[in-house]
Formats: structure tokens, C-alpha cells, sequence
């Protein structure tokens, strides 16, 4: 049976993993996620989750076996990445951006093998409840946003912000657990009801 490898250092996407009953082993596959000129985000999150896989399956020693998953997720307002915040002000801008509207979330996940891969994009779209004054500085304090795209988590304490979901919660978090089911069992990897 094919090895699986996360190709990712997110503890969301292991957990999620973990959740499926998906046994891997992780590691990391460093890229360039600059967007590209005029690139859609669709597009962007589904160049970066491939080329994570392949970044990992080139990595690897022994690789003929071995299945790579990689995924990349992003938050978009009007069409524009709001990626992970490079400070407080940036945060605190994305905040105040998606507070009391609606976002989208589109995460992309790719499993690569010697042979082939294989990409699916889910998009999800979120609403935020509108901000009370003191709260975006106050959730920044916590330290949760610092490493989050979008700067939140809907998996911490950023869920009290969250008023609607539309689509797949774990995309949201990071990996669309029914996409991935389906995809690593095209690969020949059973989750947990195998």
C-alpha cells in the first residue's frame, strides 16, 4: 500500500487527518506562494496545493510508493487574497475588512504520486458578524491570527466572529475532509471506514 506524506507543517491539516483515520508521516515542501500577475484565486490555491505535492514527492528518497498530499487555503474578499498578516496594522485591516460581511475561502488539495496527481478546489463562504470596537486589537493580542490566512481561525477563537457558513468547515480550517476522503482513495489510501 502506498505511503502517504502531508506535505504541509499545519497542525490544523494533521489533526484533520488524524480525525479521517488517515495514518502519514509529514514533511515539508518549502515553495514560492507569490501570486502570480493577474492570477485568479482559484487558480493561485490550486498552483500552490500541486506544487506542494510535487515540492514534497521530489524531496523524498524513496518515492515510488509514496503519495503526497499538499493543500493550500486562502481568504478572498472582492477578489483580492488577504493572505497571512505580516504585522498588527495588517491584521487588524483584514479584520476590519471582513467584519459583517461576506468572504470566501477556497482551499485546493493535490495528491501526487510518481504516476499522476490530482487537484479539487471547495469554496466555502463565510460571514462575519460586525466587529465591536476593541475586539480585532483584543483577538490580535491572543497571538491566533498571527500565522492565520484571512487572520483569523474558525477553529479557535475566531469562531465567536463567524454568523454563517456556507460549505465545508474543515476547507475552511484548511482540508476539505470529503474531497480528500475521495481523492486518497482514488491513490489506494482508505480513511477510516475502509
Amino acid at each position: 500500500m502506498a505511503t502517504l506524506h502531508l506535505a504541509s507543517g499545519s497542525p490544523r491539516r494533521r489533526e484533520l487527518l488524524v480525525q479521517i483515520g488517515v495514518p502519514f508521516v509529514t514533511l515539508i515542501a518549502s515553495i514560492d506562494e507569490t501570486a502570480l500577475p493577474s492570477e485568479p484565486a482559484e487558480r493561485y490555491v490550486e498552483r500552490l496545493a500541486r506544487e506542494k505535492a510535487l515540492a514534497g514527492l521530489a524531496a523524498l528518497e524513496q518515492s515510488q510508493t509514496a503519495v503526497v498530499l499538499g493543500a493550500d487555503t486562502s481568504v478572498v474578499l472582492e477578489g483580492r487574497i488577504l493572505g497571512k498578516p505580516e504585522n498588527r496594522a495588517e491584521a487588524l485591516a483584514t479584520l476590519a475588512a471582513l467584519s459583517g460581511r461576506e468572504h470566501q475561502v477556497l482551499t485546493a488539495v493535490a495528491l501526487a504520486s510518481v504516476e499522476r496527481i490530482e487537484s479539487r478546489v471547495v469554496t466555502s463562504r463565510v460571514r462575519f458578524r460586525p466587529l465591536r470596537p476593541g475586539e480585532a486589537e483584543a483577538y490580535w493580542d491572543t497571538g491566533e491570527p498571527c500565522d492565520k490566512a484571512g487572520s483569523y481561525g474558525i477553529q479557535g477563537l475566531a469562531a465567536v466572529f463567524v454568523s454563517q457558513i456556507e460549505g465545508s468547515y474543515s476547507a475552511v480550517v484548511g482540508l476539505p475532509l470529503c474531497e480528500t476522503a475521495q481523492l486518497l482513495e482514488e491513490f489506494g489510501i482508505p480513511c477510516w471506514q475502509a
